[in-house]
């Protein structure tokens, strides 16, 4: 595999700053410029692993589910979700009207 080399400029930086709309002082440009060539060679040394014949995976280890079973257990009936409610009308929460409709 190829490596990549990476010379982010600050005009570059600077360019892409200004289509994010972030105001950088100069000091940020050159540290921001620093920091993606850093990032483009970690890429690129993850891109130089020999791959071949590794299967791919969602996790690198092993896992077994961790959900439990479905078990059906009781509920709470309307009558017991509504018991503390403010108010309640015809087996449904009464909420204070909020989009001005009649």
């Amino acid at each position: 595999m190829n490596s990549v080399v990476s010379d982010i400029s600050r005009e570059e930086v600077a360019h892409l700053a200004m289509l994010s709309r972030l105001a950088l002082s100069e000091d940020e440009l050159k540290q921001f410029a620093t920091q993606i060539d850093e990032i483009i060679g970690a890429v690129s040394a993850v891109q130089q692993v020999d791959t071949e014949g590794v299967e791919p995976m969602s996790h690198p280890h092993s896992i077994a589910t961790s959900m439990r079973e479905d078990v059906l257990v009781p509920t709470l009936t309307a009558e017991q979700a509504l018991d503390q409610a403010p108010a309640a009308e015809d087996g449904r929460f009464m909420v204070p009207q909020i989009l001005g409709e009649e």
